[in-house]
């Protein structure tokens, strides 16, 4: 069979053909850390480090993809808002930016120009391509103008407002919107194939369809289509079954699955319509043995890798910091044993 390089591999099988093995991201962001030997504020303060990790852990475990994400509160960095670092975890959002709803009446998008911390990712991305070229897609990450009030006003404020207050809810996703598709085309432009549209408040974990309906598929649908390349939608642990159909219709290309969610079952659902990240469950694999993480794939990859349109990852989109390494070697061990098409019974476990 043809030997595939990566950017080959994940095209075919976004387009429903099987390649020829089954791709896989490791989106490990924090382990590039490890391997420079820095700790995780140092590592993500020059886009040097973030690049060369990235690289070196590609190199190292074989997987199918670059990512130029280097944590999400650098958005709400760019809002006014506060970066919490951690030394065993991704930096977290501290107060919201937002004192109050009413705030969104005057509220104007930052400047890319101004925000360092997305000067820094651009920067990254430009490093990532300049080393890569066309032979590995590079991901570049937009939070959904949906989902970033979250972090912008905080969880409770932000429900209220979606409930109660339609005209600064859609004031807001105005606003968010005009933003993220600065955002998402500046990362294009500087080197990134496709960009995953962060939306876990569109999630039926969170949301009830009818009201996501009314409200992020909208988003969605307005926002996804002014974005100048490929996407693919992460609802970050959250469940998607609920809403295939909508995610179906917003013009995304993929989708990031729970592990909550039986990967046949998301696999008939999606129908040719969309492609299937994950499932691997990042919380649990801190624990896995490597024989219990070749069981893991090998399931993964029975249950989602017959003819393509999968991609196996962890669910969340950012595997945790406590994930040894040689969990991640098992997981790439038991792709290149396992995930070569056509699959055999011996790919089942």
């Amino acid at each position: 069979m043809k030997t595939y390089n990566s950017m080959q591999r994940v095209l075919a099988s976004l387009g429903h053909q099987e390649p020829d093995r089954v791709p896989f991201f490791l989106l490990a962001t924090m382990h590039g850390a490890k391997e420079l030997g820095l700790g995780i504020k140092e590592y993500f303060s020059r886009a040097e480090h973030v690049a060369a990790g990235q690289l070196r852990l590609r190199e190292k475990y074989r997987h199918d993809c670059l990512s130029g994400f280097l944590f999400a509160p650098l958005e709400i960095e760019a809002w006014g808002g506060e970066v919490i670092y951690y030394e065993d975890g991704p930096p977290n959002s501290g107060q919201p930016p937002l004192g109050s709803p009413e705030e969104i009446r005057h509220l104007v998008p930052p400047r890319l120009e101004d925000a360092t911390g997305l000067q820094r990712t651009l920067a990254t991305l430009r490093l990532l391509k300049q080393e890569s070229g066309d032979q590995v897609p590079i991901l570049g990450v937009v939070i959904s103008p949906f989902s970033l009030p979250v972090m912008q006003l905080g969880f409770a404020t932000y429900l209220d407002l979606l409930g109660e207050r339609p005209d600064l809810f859609r004031r807001l996703m105005t606003v968010n919107q005009e933003f993220c598709v600065q955002w998402a085309n500046a990362q294009l432009d500087a080197g990134a194939t496709a960009i995953c549209y962060f939306d876990p408040v569109a999630s039926p974990t969170i949301l009830p369809r009818e009201l996501y309906e009314t409200t992020g598929f909208q988003v969605a649908r307005e926002t996804l289509a002014r974005i100048k390349g490929p996407t693919a939608t992460h609802l970050a642990s959250g469940r998607c079954l609920g809403i295939m159909e909508l995610l179906a219709r917003t013009g995304t290309a993929a989708v990031g699955i729970s592990s909550h969610e039986d990967l046949a079952e998301v696999k008939s659902a999606a129908a040719g319509r969309l492609s299937i990240i994950g499932n691997l469950n990042g919380i649990e694999m801190r624990r896995w043995t490597p024989h219990e993480t070749q069981a893991k794939v090998r399931e993964a990859i029975s249950k989602g890798g017959e003819g393509g349109g999968f991609i196996l990852a962890d669910n969340h989109g950012e595997i945790p910091w406590q994930v040894p390494d040689e969990v991640l070697m098992a997981i790439s061990d038991a792709v290149h044993t396992f995930g070569r098409y056509p699959l055999t019974p011996n790919s089942t476990p």
